[in-house]
């Protein structure tokens, strides 16, 4: 099922056509089955069960692709602002599976965090690789304490300062549409709402705190 509404275009056909016409070189792209075979794996060695998923911006398909055929979760949904990613990503990446549910909306981050209320399902693993860097401040305020809420699990990740210098300077690639912020103001974002258990994987303090988390390694857990 594929809902549709009135929300954020997010961007353009060119701005797809500038940054990802090269598909082969794009973390969460060329590398999509890497990630979900990782996090998959990593899941599996602390016995953390996922049965549903929500991809938080999922752009071209290809990580929520991955995801969905690694945890083969019974309930699927993906939010993706831009038009022109989403209707190639419903076309071709996203195709519906027997014995899956997947629900797909061409809305932004912010539109979907308003929708939501005391009756939307949570759902046990979210996806945001990337999205973060075209927020505002505010905006990431008021989709934070709404994200934790509705995810146990966080699989994300987002371009620093440091890394966009490197960007630069080891691929020629410059996003001129990013936000470029450091480590600390992240972290200092993300603080009151999610806690760090592994690389890219972040678990929600309103589901979990230190005394009841699956999660067995506690020396790795950070905020």
């Amino acid at each position: 099922m594929v809902t549709k509404g009135k929300e954020s275009s997010g961007f353009s056909k060119e701005y797809w056509l500038e940054n990802y016409a090269v598909l082969d070189e794009m973390d969460g792209v060329a590398n999509a089955k890497l990630h979900a075979r990782y996090l998959k794996s990593y899941l599996e060695l602390e016995m953390v069960q996922i049965n549903s998923v929500i991809d938080f911006g999922f752009g071209l398909g290809y990580m929520l692709n991955e995801m969905m055929k690694a945890f083969r979760p019974y309930r699927s949904f993906g939010i993706e602002p831009s038009l022109h990613a989403f209707e190639i990503a419903k076309s071709y990446q996203l195709k519906k599976s027997p014995g899956r549910k997947v629900t797909l909306a061409n809305s932004g981050l912010t539109n979907w965090a308003k929708k939501v209320n005391s009756k939307s399902k949570h759902f046990d693993l979210g996806i945001c690789t990337s999205v973060f860097q075209y927020l505002t401040k505010s905006e990431i305020e008021e989709v934070l304490p709404v994200m934790a809420k509705q995810v146990r699990y966080l699989y994300f990740s987002v371009p620093t300062d440091i890394e966009f210098e490197r960007q630069v300077s080891d691929l020629e690639f410059a996003d001129k549409y990013a936000k470029k912020r450091s480590r600390e103001y992240y972290l200092r974002l993300l603080k009151p709402h999610f806690t760090f258990i592994s690389s890219r994987l972040l678990e929600s303090k309103v589901h979990f705190s230190q005394s009841d988390t699956p999660f067995t390694d506690l020396l790795f857990r950070f905020e």
